[in-house]
């Protein structure tokens, strides 16, 4: 494993992350796995070397969160808390179907969900709580939130750092204007800044170059792209003849919607093609791409042993130029994806 700053902080983290999206309750949706199967997963990541685990209190209805801080107590018990970066999200509601409300009514509850202060105080504790630690290293605003103040939400955003809630900050897909404007009023202000930007980036979807990737570059700012396999429609069989229908696939139609036009179909061929001649998995071609491209740790989604395997073998992938235009060769401009 190889460790790296988290963009121009002192923080080290594993070049891949693990994340736990996968993690939690089949009653939230039919493909999650829960705390049994989650822990032999976990296991084999800190095996590894995997250092960073991302998380989200929307996941699951909070049961994402919970597993996560379970498996990582088990296995860093007491003072090794020290050597693991746990990473959460807020801004989504999370859903209390467990608890008898339905999403729909739930979601409609005022101050629940987005980025006031009132919601990322209340959500900083219960995130604490249900993770099982003192602090968290890396907290996310999961989404941009136009009906807040960007000041309210950077002051509060800072004043958990200085509680000592939370060690850094960061942020997820949005318009690269807004990153900026956010950074600008905590730099104005004397606030914490965001270290960290979660966008959504792989080879099939790639207008995150336009402006997001050469700002957070050009600001010392870490990328942990999130679906780095395109919600696996990357390392989906290019000829069709071997079905790989999963729960997941079955019930979670985003795939469809976001990914499947010719140019993708064709990128999807050459990454496969590529492996082949590497000899390694495409699941690795795609990660070591990302790795290429000046990623600080992809988020990487596992359901099985070989998923963390993979990922990981990307760290020692080359990838000469000549290589990643050919993987490159076939991407079409899109409609942006992902900002909500």
């Amino acid at each position: 494993m190889e460790y790296v700053r988290l963009g121009s902080t002192g923080l080290k983290v594993s070049r891949i992350c693990l994340g736990t999206l996968t993690f939690g309750s089949p009653e939230w949706r039919p493909w999650m796995l829960d705390l049994a199967s989650a822990r032999p997963l976990f296991r084999r990541a800190v095996e590894q070397g995997i250092n960073f685990f991302d998380t989200a209190d929307t996941y699951s209805g909070g049961e994402s969160e919970k597993i996560t801080g379970q498996c990582l107590a088990e296995m860093f018990p007491g003072a090794r808390r020290e050597e693991i970066v746990i990473a959460t999200k807020v801004f989504n509601p999370v859903d209390m179907a467990f608890e008898g409300l339905n999403s729909a009514s739930f979601r409609r509850r005022p101050n629940l969900d987005g980025l006031s202060r009132k919601r990322i105080f209340h959500a900083v504790d219960a995130s604490l709580s249900r993770l099982g630690t003192d602090y968290i290293d890396l907290y996310q605003i999961h989404r941009f939130d136009p009906e807040t103040p960007l000041e309210e939400t950077m002051e509060a955003l800072n004043d958990v750092v200085k509680a000592g809630k939370v060690l850094y900050i960061g942020a997820s897909s949005m318009w690269a204007w807004q990153f900026a404007k956010m950074q600008q009023i905590a730099q104005q202000n004397g606030w914490s800044r965001f270290v960290s930007m979660q966008n959504h980036y792989n080879l099939v979807y790639r207008e995150e170059e336009r402006e997001m990737i050469p700002l957070c570059s050009d600001a010392g700012v870490a990328l942990l792209p999130w679906s780095p396999l395109a919600r696996g429609f990357l390392v989906s069989d290019p000829s069709g003849e071997i079905a790989r229908s999963t729960p997941r696939s079955e019930t979670d139609d985003a795939q469809g919607k976001f990914y499947g036009r010719a140019a993708d179909l064709q990128v999807r061929q050459a990454l496969h093609l590529m492996a082949r001649q590497k000899q390694i998995e495409p699941a690795t071609l795609a990660y070591a791409w990302l790795l290429h491209r000046g990623v600080t740790a992809p988020i990487a989604g596992v359901s099985k042993d070989f998923h963390v395997d993979h990922a990981v073998a990307a760290i020692n992938v080359t990838l000469s130029p000549s290589e990643a235009m050919l993987l490159e060769k076939a991407y079409e401009p899109r409609t942006v994806l992902g900002h909500s």
